[in-house]
């Protein structure tokens, strides 16, 4: 499937900056959360395409050697940036995007760009092309990576996918809610972005479990407040790119490893 736009528009200024909650979930609480929120807010235009409503993701992380941004995540550490290289579709006619997502306590900031897929070694080597829009914010997005990048080392590590059904509000507050399901990993040092293949390992938490990710930009509304105790809903620290690589460690796909304390 091809899609024309990419989701979470960050050409809109609310979506630049949120807030982020995240719960692992049973199966059957996340039909019965689903149920729950459909007289609130409908499901995104991507998810309507689907006949399940569940589209794929695929990311390609880059870190340093030392994996510090996965230790950052797994430590909980309050201002933290992380790197990735997301596609929607194998597609090699649809872009790329390059992402920077920062937290900075408990406020999530996030930009993007998008890349022609052949681009994309290129500009992995720190070598600038213009992203495909060639609006400003996609040229410092891009420019702001390949800082980051370059200040840490980072280089690709790991890749991650999982299939997702997301619903959202058209209110100014902007609530989203979405549903992640078989989360895979594959340990890839290449910048090739593919959501197929062989190589591919589920993550043994989220195997049987949805990962449930709440994110809105303003005040919490009263519903979700609703929602949360009704369903009992305990606010975890769940990061699919720290939860991939420390799986591949513990399995001694990649080096170095990750400290004892993390396990």
């Amino acid at each position: 499937m091809v899609m024309n736009e990419p989701r979470d528009n960050l050409r809109d200024p609310l979506m630049r900056c949120r807030y982020e909650m995240k719960y692992t979930i049973s199966q059957s609480k996340a039909a019965a959360i689903a149920r729950f929120i459909e007289p609130y807010i409908n499901l995104d235009r991507y998810s309507k395409l689907q006949p399940n409503g569940f589209y794929p993701i695929v990311s390609l992380y880059l870190d340093s050697d030392n994996l510090r941004l996965c230790m950052e995540s797994l430590r909980g550490v309050l201002k933290r940036f992380k790197l990735r290289i997301r596609s929607y579709t194998d597609d090699p006619d649809y872009p790329r995007f390059f992402e920077v997502k920062r937290r900075s306590n408990t406020v999530i900031m996030k930009s993007r760009a998008r890349v022609k897929i052949q681009d994309v070694p290129a500009l992995l080597s720190g070598q600038y092309i213009p992203p495909v829009q060639n609006y400003q914010d996609d040229i410092d997005t891009l420019k702001q990576f390949q800082l980051y990048m370059k200040s840490i080392g980072a280089k690709p590590m790991v890749l991650v996918r999982y299939v997702r059904k997301a619903y959202e509000g058209n209110m100014e507050n902007r609530v989203r809610v979405t549903f992640d399901r078989q989360l895979a990993y594959k340990v890839s040092s290449s910048p090739d972005v593919l959501f197929n293949g062989n190589g591919w390992h589920y993550s043994p938490v989220t195997l049987q479990n949805v990962v449930l990710e709440i994110k809105f930009t303003g005040v919490y509304p009263v519903w979700l407040t609703q929602m949360a105790r009704y369903f009992d809903l305990r606010q975890q620290s769940v990061s699919k790119y720290a939860t991939s690589m420390k799986n591949a460690c513990a399995m001694k796909f990649v080096a170095p490893k990750l400290p004892i304390e993390v396990f």
